[in-house]
């Protein structure tokens, strides 16, 4: 039972680093297209 409440634990940490690269990936996309289109992010 401690495995895997232990797992449980530790999944949060790799789920919230997926959710941030995919974050980080949609911002760095729509900054490089803005770039190209001559026009700002915000």
């Amino acid at each position: 039972m401690t495995f895997l409440y232990t797992a449980y634990v530790l999944i949060w940490p790799a789920l919230t680093l997926g959710v941030l690269a995919v974050i980080c990936r949609a911002v760095w996309r729509d900054y490089r297209t803005a770039n190209r289109e001559g026009r700002g992010v915000v």
